[in-house]
């Protein structure tokens, strides 16, 4: 860690600061320029293994980590249990960085001790976005959500948790009436109509999220760059998670529901699938 990076950790009590764990020199060059550039005040605190890590962590708390899994003295995910349990990290979040989060989420074997996890292959622009996300959250965004929830209560809550941030909610209460929300937006030319697809699992009618999400990827022919899909589920059964990975799902969000991992999440994709539009 250069010693400027160092000190400007004391330039604002404000700071956030992000500790950056990789066994490449190049990507941890490469992260913390993109965070100094586009994060003005950030604090980048890089380590290049999980020992130097720990003995950073035991000189100074951290807003957030990111790390890759594959460290050059021990598994991230060893790191990771060290940091919550033992550095009296329990809270911050700690986001794993890997260039095979898609077959790591179908195995589903991040640790509860993993807050999230980035795909590499998105970019490091994305990635400041996504840490971005956490650390100096938006208090005000745009974009259009199709919201598909049965409960009543719950629906009130998130709802008002969404438009509180400035998102526009299409709230339907079945799979069914997402699908025919779908169908009238194609009709009309409005493809696909929302910027995002948030669902829950277990619904009434005959149709689940999980067959929601297979017809969008199928007889909608949305890719998920094209229309995310996030999915909220109160099963924390591995194999459940991996069969909606593997349907298409962006990403899953396990219930109880935290406001800002779900915002962080569905802003996140919002983003990347907005970019990836407007490159079309």
């Amino acid at each position: 860690m250069s010693t400027a990076t160092l000190n400007s950790s004391y330039l604002t009590a404000a700071a956030p600061r992000v500790m950056v764990v990789d066994g490449s020199k190049v990507v941890r060059t490469l992260i913390q320029q993109m965070l100094l550039a586009q994060m003005p005040g950030v604090v980048v605190i890089t380590c290049g293994s999980g020992t130097e890590a720990q003995q950073q962590i035991a000189q100074g708390a951290v807003d957030l980590v990111t790390m890759s899994l594959r460290l050059p003295d021990m598994d991230g995910l060893v790191l990771a249990h060290h940091l919550r349990h033992e550095a009296g990290l329990a809270y911050i979040p700690i986001v794993v960085v890997s260039g095979d989060v898609q077959e790591r989420l179908e195995r589903r074997e991040f640790s509860d001790d993993v807050t999230d996890y980035f795909d590499k292959s998105l970019g490091f622009q994305a990635l400041t976005e996504f840490i971005r996300g956490y650390v100096q959250p938006k208090t005000k965004v745009s974009g259009d959500v199709l919201y598909v929830e049965d409960s009543r209560v719950v629906a009130l809550a998130v709802r008002r948790m969404l438009e509180k941030h400035g998102l526009r909610v299409h709230h339907v209460t079945s799979a069914e009436a997402a699908v025919d929300w779908l169908e009238t937006a194609r009709s009309e030319r409005q493809v696909p109509g929302v910027d995002i697809v948030l669902t829950d699992v277990n619904l009434l009618g005959a149709m689940t999220g999980g067959e929601l999400l297979t017809l969008i990827r199928t007889r909608f022919d949305y890719a998920k760059g094209m229309l995310p899909v996030l999915v909220m589920t109160g099963d924390d059964n591995p194999q459940a998670h991996a069969i909606l990975i593997r349907a298409g799902a962006n990403d899953l969000v396990v219930k109880p529901i935290e406001e800002q991992r779900l915002l962080t999440k569905l802003l996140f994709q919002m983003r990347v699938s907005q970019h990836q539009r407007a490159k079309a």
